[in-house]
């Protein structure tokens, strides 16, 4: 049997082998320097969105949605894994919080994809671009949610304005970025 159907069988069984779960580790780690690194600009942007994607490129759906939960519960439970060395049930509660969960989203959406259509470079970069679009989503409902609640109604092209338009073109990028350094890697066999 090929190693990659084992492989693959064994995940959908529940069953990482060892080698899985130090890559989810590894993933896990990417993620939380990628949230560190803040880029300056007119609004500061992170480099988390692009670890997601490469997670998820390079990892596959099962792995992938594992590390990205795993990096969130992380954080979650205090870990200073996300950006600006945040970490707490605060951070996921407040009125971005939804952009971070919704990083499960992502990886769900953007592994099926990858996963059902191929991994041709414009299957991975619509299905990273369906996946951020379900983080944008997720995120923008929750900003909504917890700013209404603790500050007073707010429309929703002032939080698209804040909160997703910005980013828009930085994320498309993180993108093309991300899609680069999986076929890079997929092309010299190294995951």
């Amino acid at each position: 049997m090929d190693t990659t159907v084992r492989r693959s069988s064994n995940v959908k069984q529940g069953r990482f082998s060892a080698k899985d779960i130090a890559y989810i580790g590894i993933f896990v780690a990417i993620m939380a320097i990628c949230s560190w690194i803040s880029i300056p600009a007119t609004i500061p942007f992170t480099m988390q969105t692009f670890a997601v994607f490469v997670t998820i490129g390079l990892l596959g759906m099962y792995r992938g949605t594992v590390a990205v939960l795993v990096y969130i519960l992380l954080g979650a439970v205090g870990a200073p894994v996300f950006a600006g060395f945040n970490g707490g049930i605060g951070a996921l509660m407040g009125n971005a919080g939804g952009y971070i969960i919704g990083f499960l989203a992502t990886a769900l959406i953007t592994g099926l994809l990858i996963k059902q259509f191929g991994r041709s470079t414009v299957t991975m970069f619509f299905a990273m671009v369906a996946g951020l679009f379900a983080c944008y989503a997720f995120g923008t409902a929750w900003f909504i949610f917890f700013y209404t609640k603790t500050s007073g109604a707010i429309g929703i092209m002032s939080v698209l304005s804040w909160c997703v338009i910005p980013f828009i073109i930085p994320d498309l990028v993180k993108i093309v970025l991300a899609i680069i350094i999986t076929k890079r890697v997929h092309a010299h066999g190294i995951l």
